[in-house]
């Protein structure tokens, strides 16, 4: 047996910019944890060598983007190999890079596809340039580059692979290179490829006209491929519904709502996890390792936190704390203390995360968190997407004008560093996504072993996960539920939570407890990969 783990993004460090968010972390934790198991994986993914852009915020409160050079010499080889595809009619030549992800028992190689060649058009060399940064033409090209070249080149590389594992729809034109190869056998296709869906947004599906397809990808397109891919338009998502063994969404909650967005199919679901060795800051691991002793191996071990000493939690997390706190303020000078309840968000800045919904009311919210709270916020916009880059303004903006009143600090460029320093360091991690709109999330998974806190709306992982006050604090569970509301659901449960904080320090001991035994023993990386092992792999 051996997979085959297509992905659009991978994120396995911050220092390899192939990665935007929570597709690409999520991506970079299932190839760990395969590493970790021994599990036989092989990655593939596009080389970015202007990757996902470096964000600053400029004195407006405006995000701005930079796109730096990525030389990958540092972390990866070039392969004396190229392949070449067709796109438009002409041949576009595609190189690889290999990176070993080294785990505890194993190594998973990641390849990484690069038309940058001096053999190729100068367009051409631009279709692995920029990640989701380009219009519906480059789109369609860099998902041929990774669907069809990245099977042309495992061809080359690797043998007997069992299954290919289409993580999002871009990954779906591998499916067209495999019914070339097996003469048009879908039968043999399907029996082949399994695919994992991410969103429950319309939009969130890549669909092309058929013109345009017709004249990019030509001879790939079988000629049934209306019957495969939609009538009208070449939507991604049912292409690989059809050519697929099996197929889930990434949470429970996302499992029903893809079956409902696509009746007639057989979608299940495998709740996301994270890589528990990545996100644990060194003070927990430390703790782990003392009372804890096989949870690096087996972190459903974690369900013991209990019977750690409250002492030890609380020295743990006030050390993660201070790290958080001095690299704050020396990147804002805001002044920010240790001494204080810290509630961090930090995500994709995009309108249904509704990052702005806390400060429905200021007034409120200031004689709430007066002396006693300070939030940190972080997050890029996609580079078209304005209101996201509105909701940051705003945010810069309330810091500003309340600053008297409000502790409330915007910190630029997250990332996978930024974002293990976040989780590590708060005390809270605050989530208002509209319900049912995210698949799964994963960052506030990242805080439990941190010994953090959850307060978020009941979608996605969390409506599994939570155990009211017992392991982090439920926003409302009402799908239609208007802002408003939500806002007032959000108010009271933080009036709750600053309380229990400062009042019932023994309580918020307890709940801490609670979301690492509770949270971070199940919702892992090594859980979820064996579950794909067990179920889709297999």
């Amino acid at each position: 047996m051996k997979i085959a783990y297509f992905s659009m993004e991978i994120g396995l460090s911050e220092h390899i910019p192939t990665y935007s968010g929570g597709l690409g972390i999520l991506a970079g934790d299932h190839v760990k944890s395969a590493a970790d198991l021994n599990v036989p994986l092989v990655a593939v993914t596009l080389l970015y060598k202007r990757g996902y852009f470096i964000q600053s915020i400029n004195p407006m409160g405006f995000q701005e983007e930079n796109y730096p050079y990525f030389d990958p010499r540092a972390f990866m080889e070039p392969l004396p190999m190229k392949v070449s595809i067709q796109l438009e009619g002409r041949k576009v030549d595609i190189g690889v890079w290999k990176h070993n992800q080294v785990g505890m028992k194993g190594r998973v190689p990641v390849y990484y596809l690069d038309t940058d060649l001096p053999t190729n058009a100068p367009d051409d060399r631009l279709i692995t340039q920029f990640l989701y940064g380009g219009d519906q033409h480059t789109r369609i090209c860099q998902e041929a580059v990774l669907g069809i070249g990245g099977y042309l080149v495992l061809k080359r590389l690797e043998r007997d692979i069992t299954t290919y594992h289409m993580n999002e729809g871009h990954a779906v034109f591998l499916t067209l290179a495999l019914l070339k190869d097996l003469d048009g056998n879908e039968e043999k296709v399907r029996e082949k490829c399994v695919f994992t869906t991410h969103t429950p947004v319309p939009a969130g599906h890549d669909k092309f006209s058929y013109e345009m397809s017709q004249h990019v990808l030509g001879a790939y397109l079988p000629r049934n491929i209306r019957s495969l891919a939609g009538n009208d338009i070449l939507n991604t998502t049912i292409l690989a519904l059809n050519l697929s063994r099996a197929s889930n969404g990434v949470s429970q909650l996302h499992g029903e709502i893809s079956r409902q967005m696509f009746p007639g199919y057989n979608i299940g679901h495998i709740t996301n996890g994270v890589h528990h060795l990545t996100w644990t800051g060194p003070e927990f691991q430390a703790l782990f390792d003392q009372y804890i002793p096989n949870w690096r191996q087996q972190p459903q071990a974690l369900s013991g936190a209990h019977a750690i000493p409250d002492q030890e939690i609380k020295a743990a997390k006030l050390a993660a704390k201070r790290r958080l706190i001095s690299y704050v303020n020396s990147v804002t000078a805001v002044g920010f203390t240790d001494e204080l309840l810290t509630i961090c968000f930090a995500r994709r800045a995009a309108a249904y995360k509704r990052a702005t919904l806390m400060f429905s009311d200021i007034e409120y919210l200031s004689n709430l968190c007066f002396d006693r709270v300070q939030i940190i916020f972080a997050g890029k916009a996609h580079p078209q997407d304005d209101p996201g880059k509105q909701l940051i303004r705003e945010i810069v903006n309330i810091s500003r004008q309340y600053e008297s009143k409000i502790r409330l600090v915007f910190v630029p460029n997250y990332n996978i560093w930024l974002a293990a320093l976040m989780v590590q360091g708060t005390d809270v991690w605050l989530n208002t996504p509209r319900r049912p709109r995210e698949a799964s999330g994963t960052s506030g998974m990242k805080v439990c072993f941190n010994g953090g806190i959850n307060m978020s709306v009941l979608d996605g992982w969390w409506r599994e996960a939570c155990r009211n006050r017992l392991n982090g604090w439920a926003i409302g569970d009402d799908e239609d539920q208007s802002d408003e509301a939500a806002a007032n659901d959000l108010y009271v449960d933080l009036d709750d939570l600053v309380t229990t904080y400062y009042a019932n320090p023994k309580q918020w001991l307890s709940i801490m407890k609670g979301s690492i035994a509770d949270i971070g023993s199940t919702y892992n990386t090594h859980r979820m990969v064996m579950e794909y092992m067990h179920k889709y792999y297999q």
